[in-house]
């Protein structure tokens, strides 16, 4: 694994850059992500390219050795472009220009501006297509950052009409599909209909879901465009788009079926702080991060590009500025966070940011160096990882262990029609996740059209919209399964089923849900040593409950290996189920301690202490006195990591 940092020199007196290149190579730093917001400063005037910063700039980085992925600078068009054609920007669903003044300020949907993509994305690939230094190219930054992906505007309509359109050919199969008898909704012809916005109250929810996939394949086409032109001019690189946490307004799948490399940017605190983590949680995690949260981004994004090839675009080193809280992090942590990358397989970990900005909108958020031009803590511990990922060499040896299944799509539909405050999808995946780690499994996260076989446990914590291809796929698999809440709830066109839920799954699983329930805060279900929150189905059926509530409903309901969980589950009822499942499936669990978390990766073994109190491997027979640590000891302090060879022949955890 490489390590590198998001370098900006245009911020910069070109004096200091040979400094810079030279202080990079000796933390161990090996490439370098440049360019990605440069546009104003390459295109100054319309039509007029500024070349020779860049080319120094790349030059001096290539003159230490460094490599280069270069940017495409799209996410941040520059004023004189805005004002050559204002409808380019993006509209909110209240009617609001997302206007000029700090980044994403476009429409994906705008032809023009498309047009303008494709011509500065050319000229890059022209200049720099073939230079020696560039490896890699980077798609834009952050696709739909700032609530970008979903755009009003009028190119948006227009685009929309003409997916509609594509997808229906009739209007009349539209008007059936969507339901548009109800409310007198029925439309004549495709021209007639507009963005699902501004109604009086909720718009037709497959109106809505419409819409969502629309706007995903808006991004998914805009990035071709990208790589289709890189592909040509600059052949062997490879293409990359850095993907954000918990984030589902587009299908990362597709995008990343054009792409050789998927990458995310971890902030671990950041995204502790702005999500539905309890008051507890932030608490005791404040400083590290929640153990599961970078680790369930490494393994979903490792499922989104063919080949499971990935990076961590931008590593948070220090404290961010755009959380509602921003501490710094626990001495160790920033270098725990890299080796647990490296642990999920990351081809390389870049820092964001080299320098920390002392001017604009992110002045508070550190970097490497500090603004005086002195080493931030984050750089102590990137020198210390650099020469201990020396250290490790190893191969992913491919094995299958546990596969969760993810879809986009469930969380556009849950969005739109969430029957219940609580309903998250994206929450279900992660609590599923993390109660998996607790168990000292690995695990991949892979799409519903991914290839299944060879995994021992699968688990889909709802798939909402079932087709009977994938049940047929379901069936040919002797292993474990277990299917959550509002599986088979939804056909795609966003009504119930004939057959009621979970749809097509009843060809495997005799049963139907009869009726659903959505709890408030406070309102639970009682187990007999747990508790029903958010959410509880009744289920009509013959087979005996697995699990069950005090009054004798049940709740968990299994066939022939095939599992429906139909209530929103907490963790200790999910350990329960899973470690039945491991068992069913021979697979080897160790039950961890809270911040205790297990990786392999080939024949190394990491582990990785996310609390604030010491641990002892050997205690947790994890260990023993004849263990040969690479890194570490069987004494693991707070944020400390320990890594050794393990022999797969006689492990069966994956």
């Amino acid at each position: 694994m490489k390590l590198g940092c998001c370098y900006y020199p245009e911020h910069w007196p070109e004096d200091i850059w040979v400094d810079d290149a030279r202080r990079m190579k000796d933390i161990g730093l090996s490439q370098v992500r440049i360019g990605e917001f440069a546009w104003s400063r390459i295109e100054p005037e319309p039509g007029r390219y500024d070349w020779a910063w860049l080319d120094r700039a790349i030059d001096t980085l290539d003159n230490v050795g460094l490599e280069i992925i270069l940017g495409t600078p799209t996410a941040t068009p520059p004023k004189w472009l805005v004002d050559s054609m204002p409808d380019m920007i993006a509209i909110d669903a209240d009617g609001n220009p997302r206007n000029f003044g700090s980044r994403r300020h476009y429409c994906f949907s705008h032809l023009n501006y498309r047009k303008e993509c494709e011509r500065i994305v050319t000229a890059l690939a022209e200049r720099y297509g073939n230079h020696p230094a560039i490896v890699a190219w980077q798609t834009d930054n952050e696709y739909g950052c700032h609530d970008t992906i979903v755009s009003y505007s009028e190119s948006a309509k227009l685009a929309f009409r003409k997916w509609l359109a594509e997808k229906y050919a009739d209007v009349g199969a539209l008007n059936i599909a969507w339901g548009n008898i109800f409310w007198s909704m029925e439309y004549r012809n495709f021209a007639e209909i507009d963005p699902p916005n501004l109604t009086v109250t909720e718009p037709n929810p497959s109106h809505v879901l419409d819409y969502r996939r629309f706007a995903s394949d808006e991004v998914v086409s805009f990035n071709k465009l990208q790589v289709d032109i890189l592909r040509a001019r600059s052949p062997g690189r490879d293409m990359i788009h850095n993907y954000m946490g918990f984030f589902t307004e587009f299908n990362h799948h597709k995008v990343g079926q054009d792409l050789d490399v998927a990458s995310w940017d971890s902030y671990p605190l950041g995204f502790l702080e702005q999500f539905w983590f309890s008051d507890e949680e932030k608490l005791r995690y404040a400083r590290q991060g929640h153990p599961d949260i970078a680790a369930f981004h490494h393994d979903l994004y490792r499922g989104c590009c063919t080949g499971g090839r990935w990076s961590v675009m931008e590593q948070q080193p220090g404290p961010v500025n755009w959380a509602r809280y921003n501490p710094a992090p626990l001495d160790g942590i920033v270098r725990l966070w890299t080796l647990e990358a490296m642990a999920h397989g990351a081809e390389l970990v870049s820092y964001f940011r080299w320098r920390q900005a002392p001017f604009a909108q992110e002045q508070m958020h550190a970097g490497l160096l500090r603004p005086d031009n002195e080493e931030a803590q984050g750089a102590v511990e990137a020198r210390q990882v650099a020469r201990e990922i020396a250290l490790l060499e190893t191969a992913n040896n491919g094995q299958k262990s546990v596969a969760i299944i993810f879809a986009y799509e469930a969380a556009w539909l849950f969005e739109t029609q969430p029957q219940g405050q609580s309903f998250r999808y994206i929450e279900l995946v992660f609590e599923m996740y993390s109660a998996l780690r607790q168990l000292g499994l690995n695990v991949d996260i892979v799409s519903h059209e991914a290839d299944l076989s060879g995994y021992k446990m699968i688990v889909a914590p709802s798939l909402p919209i079932l087709s009977s291809a994938f049940v047929d796929k379901i069936k040919a698999l002797a292993v474990p399964i277990l299917f959550g809440p509002r599986t088979g709830s939804k056909t795609a066109d966003f009504q119930i089923p004939a057959e009621l839920p979970p749809g097509a799954l009843q060809d495997v699983l005799p049963l139907k849900i009869k009726r659903v329930q959505s709890l408030r805060p406070g309102l639970t279900e009682k187990g007999d040593d747990h508790d029903v929150s958010r959410w509880i189905e009744d289920v009509e059926t013959d087979l005996v409950p697995s699990e069950t509530l005090v009054d004798e409903r049940g709740i968990l309901f299994g066939k022939n290996g095939v599992n429906y969980l139909a209530a929103w589950p907490s963790q200790k009822l999910l350990r329960r189920i899973f470690m039945k499942m491991a068992s069913d499936a021979d697979v080897g669990i160790c039950e961890l301690p809270r911040d205790l978390r297990l990786r392999s990766l080939g024949d190394l073994q990491f582990a990785f202490n996310h609390g604030i109190e010491a641990l002892s491997l050997s205690d947790l027979n994890l260990a023993s006195a004849a263990t040969e640590f690479l890194i570490g000891e069987e004494n693991l302090p707070s944020a400390g990591v320990a890594v050794w060879r393990r022999q797969i022949e006689s492990q069966n955890r994956a």
